[in-house]
């Protein structure tokens, strides 16, 4: 027997969606009492933007079976894209209770009480994303983000340094690299090292140049 959402998924990444849709509509007719079916026809319409179809499949597969975790997960993830946050936090729990695996959830629920201005709550989620996925930039990222958030700037440039040295041309490193240096030292000429390293690395970086120059104009 064919996988269909195997064949869906396959189609998926290769963005042939009208191929991807067929599919997932067979292996749900095949197995209408599984959710992977419509876990799967909603990751699809999140994909294409159709928010309301998408959010009835991810609650259809709730229904068909409430220990889905990814249905939960796909459901969250909607949510977060749509700033439904708080909503969004008790999915990822229930994705968590129903074992998911991997750091994204971890990640995810951090950056939703990031966004609702929690960052006491969201480090240790963001701790828990980092230490799984140690090699993930965009965790280690928000987590050093959120330890400046918190004022703990030497674990922050800690962890800043880390991606540095990991990656030279990651410019959101040398931001907020940047900014640490100036809002919690006397370290000027470092502060203004990273940002300049910023804007050069990444041309439309505004937000670094603008410090940068506000930092120049002091000292000059």
């Amino acid at each position: 027997m064919k996988d269909f959402n195997i064949l869906g998924i396959e189609a998926l990444q290769d963005k042939r969606y009208e191929d991807a849709a067929q599919l997932f509509t067979q292996a749900i007719e095949a197995e209408p009492e599984k959710a992977i079916g419509y876990v799967n026809f909603g990751n699809l319409l999140a994909v294409l933007d159709d928010t309301e179809r998408a959010e009835r499949f991810f609650q259809k597969a709730i229904t068909v079976d409430e220990t889905a975790a990814t249905a939960y997960y796909g459901l969250a993830n909607l949510y977060f894209n749509l700033e439904r946050y708080a909503e969004a936090i008790k999915l990822y729990e229930k994705a968590l209770q129903y074992q998911i695996e991997g750091a994204d959830v971890y990640y995810m629920m951090g950056k939703c009480l990031e966004r609702l201005e929690q960052p006491k709550l969201a480090l240790p989620y963001l701790q828990r994303a980092t230490e799984l996925a140690p090699e993930d930039v965009q965790s280690r990222l928000a987590y050093a983000i959120v330890l400046c958030a918190l004022e703990m700037f030497d674990e922050g440039k800690q962890q800043l340094n880390y991606l540095i040295e990991q990656d030279w041309n990651n410019a959101d490193a040398h931001y907020n690299l940047g900014v640490l240096y100036a809002v919690s030292t006397e370290q000027t000429e470092d502060a203004m090292y990273h940002l300049k390293q910023a804007f050069t690395l990444q041309p439309e970086y505004d937000q670094a140049r603008y410090i940068y120059d506000m930092i120049a104009q002091r000292f000059n």
